[in-house]
């Protein structure tokens, strides 16, 4: 099958890993002005964007296609599902992972007893919706994403136009996606990480409860952690200069 992906800038690589019915256009600003000191490439998850779907979407079978567009360590960056992905990719394939940012991520999405998440429920109703209505669900929970800031209506037609700069990803594929982040619990990898890692979380994320920062923490000591003060849960595009500052002093520690 064919990963759609596409390079920006020279110097050490930095992979993007978009979230949940979104393809690598949503990066394009932000990885522009990373690569000003880095070479950044930017992927489309199979099933979005141009990359080809597969048979089945899991955590596992997506690490295997990532696997195969990158030929040296690189820092992965993931944003929201694509922190699961980050995750399953430095338990599953170390020799391409130099270090891992969970941006606005969680490593077990769906709250419990004691984790801090999303209401199961929540999931189920948009896996519900998605068969009624797809594009009308996805701008439901895109508008969750940033819900709540002063900036809301032109971070929503960003997200919008985004959307709808690509082809959709099937109801399948937004289905199985929905799976993995309901089903994937990857907080034994992330306290059993080595490599240097790092939570960057939105103060106001309706998604991603900021609290979780601690709870990693709690369990990887290691940890290294920023809170985008007011920010939501796509602080790249509406505290991009916040995020490249805490990216940059992460990236430069030894």
């Amino acid at each position: 099958m064919t990963i759609h992906y596409q390079v920006y800038g020279e110097g050490e690589p930095v992979v993007l890993v978009h979230g949940w019915a979104m393809h690598s256009g949503i990066w394009r600003d932000f990885a522009e002005q990373l690569a000003q000191t880095r070479r950044v490439v930017c992927v489309d998850l199979p099933g979005h964007g141009l990359s080809a779907e597969m048979p089945e979407f899991t955590l596992e079978s997506v690490c295997e296609q990532l696997s195969r567009i990158v030929d040296s360590k690189a820092c992965w960056i993931g944003w929201s599902l694509g922190g699961s992905v980050s995750l399953a990719m430095a338990r599953l394939f170390p020799e391409a992972v130099s270090s891992v940012v969970l941006l606005a991520s969680n490593p077990c999405f769906v709250e419990n007893a004691d984790w801090p998440g999303m209401p199961e429920n929540q999931l189920d109703l948009f896996a519900k919706n998605l068969s009624v209505d797809c594009e009308s669900t996805l701008l439901r929970f895109l508008s969750l994403q940033i819900n709540g800031l002063p900036e809301f209506k032109t971070l929503s037609k960003k997200l919008s136009a985004a959307l709808r700069e690509s082809r959709m990803p099937t109801a399948k594929t937004l289905q199985d996606g929905l799976t993995v982040l309901k089903q994937a619990d990857l907080r034994q990898v992330l306290a059993e990480l080595r490599l240097p890692v790092a939570a960057m979380l939105g103060e106001k994320d309706t998604l991603v409860p900021v609290r979780i920062g601690e709870a990693m923490q709690a369990i990887n000591p290691y940890l290294h952690l920023s809170v985008i003060k007011n920010a939501g849960h796509a602080p790249f595009l509406s505290h991009r200069p916040e995020l490249i500052e805490s990216l940059n002093e992460f990236l430069a520690q030894p």
